[in-house]
Formats: C-alpha cells, sequence, structure tokens
C-alpha cells in the first residue's frame, strides 16, 4: 500500500502542473461528439476518486462488503465537467487524490484484506492498485506516453 500511495502522491504533484500546462482549447476539445474531451477524462477520474474514496472508508468498517457500483458516463454527464472552468476541474481531481492518499496512509494495515463489491468482490488493496492502474491509463489519454501500462 506504500507503494500505492507514494506513486499516487507523485504522479497528482507532477501532472497537475503538466496538466494546468495544457491550453484550453485542447484541453475542451471533443475528438468526437459521442467522445470525451481531457477536461471530461479528468473529470471521469474525479468520479471515480469519489467512488473509490467511498470504497476505502466504507469498506473498511461495514459488517458486510458495500456494493459501490459506478455509472462512469452518467457521473460524467451530471457534473458536466465540460462547462466547468479548467483549474477549478485540475483542483478538484488534485485534492480529491491527495485525500485518497491520506485515507490509505491511515488504514490499518489489518483492513487491507477487507472487501468492497463493485459488481464483483475485491479487496481494499486490489481496489488501490487498480485505482492507480486506471489512473495512469487515463492520464495516458490526456498527456500520451507518459506511463507504460496496460489497464482492462
Amino acid at each position: 500500500m506504500k507503494t500505492v500511495i507514494r506513486e499516487l502522491r507523485d504522479i497528482v504533484n507532477a501532472y497537475t502542473k503538466k496538466i494546468e500546462a495544457i491550453p484550453e482549447a485542447e484541453f475542451s476539445a471533443k475528438p468526437l461528439p459521442h467522445k470525451w474531451s481531457k477536461k471530461e477524462v479528468l473529470g471521469h477520474l474525479i468520479d471515480s476518486a469519489q467512488n473509490n474514496l467511498r470504497r476505502f472508508i466504507v469498506g473498511q468498517y461495514e459488517a458486510q462488503p458495500p456494493f459501490i457500483a459506478y455509472q462512469q458516463d452518467f457521473w460524467v454527464v451530471s457534473n458536466q465537467y465540460q462547462q466547468m472552468n479548467k483549474e477549478d476541474v485540475i483542483q478538484l481531481w488534485r485534492l480529491i487524490n491527495l485525500r485518497i492518499c491520506a485515507v490509505l496512509e491511515n488504514m490499518p494495515v489489518e483492513n487491507y484484506t477487507k472487501q468492497c463489491n463493485t459488481g464483483t468482490l475485491h479487496t481494499l488493496q486490489w481496489l488501490a492498485e487498480d485505482y492507480e492502474k486506471h489512473m495512469k491509463h487515463h492520464i495516458n489519454q490526456i498527456i500520451s506516453g507518459s506511463f507504460d501500462v496496460i489497464y482492462k
């Protein structure tokens, strides 16, 4: 878990500045009407962070693995990231991910093996590792070639 926390924090610290450097027109451009802009991809990462933050917290105390599912397209549309100020989207992404780092840092080791139901049962440790890979995958969509990662 320490490696995941360190890598998440390093990604947030390094990529906040890199994402801020993307010109607004490029950040908001939609490749096709039904495809997400880079801004919406970052918004998706915010939504993913919100859902995973809940999993990391609730999964520690519920007697039964909590069911916390996520409908990504609905969340992105509902949050209207495309209409948000670029700086606000970036700062929201930064802050929620630093919060995830803090929650993971404070998680007792014995809770790493507790489970959460996302439609499939996973340990909190697995979810944290998957979350990091997921973030790298989507950052590659924002800044091409940033990470050597395969994510399915």
